[in-house]
């Protein structure tokens, strides 16, 4: 039987199940009719580049290689690929040698902003802030398992069933996390965040109506005078993007040091010292985590500290840096509101494992937290700044917020477009002196609601 008929029999096998059955079992996988064919020439292909030097490989020298040893093994087989398809053949084994196999369109798309590889078979995208299902489909779990392998082996990660949860990033900062069986009964899952190439200013955010020009204003002199700022958001509501915007607002002469998992912040001072977590080796030794790398920089003589999340214990070191004369630090942490984020931090102080009364984690808290930008990510896929408030001290044991903007939701168009309008409270924060004394001067009506 010929290659083409056996695999067009195979592509009605699956088919065969019961339409009960169809509502439990995985996706009906994509069943490409040359797969087979694509397959061999990918292992000729990487049989001949064994004999050559692939240091320096680019697809300018790669391309004519794969349509070489394509037209050779088409005419052994006795195949004539239509014009179309070979061009997609060629592609595709180009992907899967340079790139990241079949997710690598959607990397160079730069409408895409976050790609979900749920199993070989489903994989959606995020444009303009909303999930779509695209048509990209693995040949199964062990393609997938070696994409994930691609990314994170340069990096020094593994992934594998002793240790089946890895966070890696691409070379372009784009942040990964892979998770595979036993956790995933979908097969193996792979989850990019994306980052745009040219770092987003905050003339982008305020054309994408993330926050006003008022707004912008008035985080760049709260940077500028060293206040300490927390970015405050859900998954996905852009917490980064923006602390990497608001970072931009740091002057040139100061040195900066930026902490995170998998570093992403892109600065664009020159003074940037960037440190990352390392995780455990085979022996679940050697560890280096945030809370570390914090202590590690207090000795670094930083004049600002930029946590790209914080989770657990480093939040007390974090606020303790904040309290003995490292203003000016910025961080972000998950939460829904500006209160929520108050709570956060203190089950994250807990963490830490020192036994603090409650008030006492309080009184760190608003002694150093000068303001909290909250962002969400709405149900049409925007994301907005939702609140600018201000934390000012303890009245009894509850720290006193005060809101400065509010984004207010009026409701919602014929198109699903969130409807609404930013709006400044009309109250003039207390920290105003400081903002002034170095030199920041806002203008009269900046708070006028």
């Amino acid at each position: 039987m010929s290659l083409l008929k056996r695999l067009e029999k195979e592509k009605i096998q699956p088919h065969e199940e019961s339409r009960s059955e169809l509502r439990t079992v995985r996706p009906i996988p994509h069943i490409d009719p040359w797969r087979e064919f694509k397959s061999t020439v990918h292992h000729e292909v990487i049989k001949a580049l064994d004999k050559i030097n692939t240091q320096d490989l680019t697809s300018e020298t790669l391309h004519p290689i794969i349509e070489y040893t394509l037209d050779v093994r088409a005419d052994t087989l006795g195949l004539t690929p239509p014009r179309m398809e070979r061009l997609r053949l060629v592609q595709q084994v180009m992907d899967e040698i340079l790139g990241f196999g079949p997710i690598e369109p959607l990397l160079q798309d730069s409408n895409v902003t976050e790609i979900m590889v749920n199993g070989p078979h489903q994989v959606y995208a995020e444009r303009k802030g909303k999930l779509e299902l695209t048509g990209v489909s693995f040949y199964d779990d062990a393609h997938v398992l070696h994409i994930i392998e691609k990314i994170v082996a340069p990096l020094g990660r593994r992934i594998d069933e002793s240790q089946p949860m890895v966070d890696a990033r691409l070379p372009d900062g784009s942040r990964v996390n892979a998770i595979i069986p036993p956790l995933s009964l979908n097969g193996p899952i792979l989850t990019i965040r994306k980052f745009s190439k040219v770092p987003f200013g905050m003339e982008d955010l305020v054309s994408f109506g993330t926050l006003t020009k008022e707004m912008a204003e008035f985080i760049n002199a709260c940077v500028k005078a060293r206040l300490n700022i927390i970015v405050s958001g859900g998954t996905g509501s852009g917490k980064t993007t923006t602390l990497g915007v608001i970072s931009a607002f740091i002057p040139e002469d100061e040195r900066i040091i930026t902490i995170e998992d998998a570093a992403e912040l892109q600065l664009r001072q020159t003074h940037v010292v960037t440190l990352e977590t390392r995780p455990p080796n085979i022996e679940g030794k050697g560890a280096i985590m945030i809370r570390d790398l914090v202590r590690n920089a207090l000795r670094m003589r930083p004049e600002r500290i930029i946590v790209g999340e914080v989770r657990s214990g480093e939040a007390l070191d974090m606020l303790q840096a904040m309290n003995t004369g490292h203003d000016g630090s910025l961080t972000t942490g998950h939460a829904n509101t500006p209160r929520d984020m108050l709570s956060r931090l203190e089950t994250m102080v807990l963490m830490a494992g020192m036994d603090l009364p409650v008030r006492a984690i309080r009184e760190q808290i608003s002694s150093a937290l000068d303001v909290i930008v909250q962002q969400s990510r709405l149900r049409d896929g925007s994301r907005k700044i939702t609140h600018i408030t201000e934390v000012l001290s303890m009245e009894g044991d509850v720290i006193v917020l005060q809101d400065l903007y509010r984004f207010e939701q009026t409701g919602i168009d014929k198109h699903g477009k969130v409807q609404g309008h930013f709006r400044a409270t009309g109250i003039r924060p207390h920290f105003m002196e400081k903002l002034i004394a170095s030199g920041q001067i806002l203008a009269d009506d900046i708070f006028s609601n």
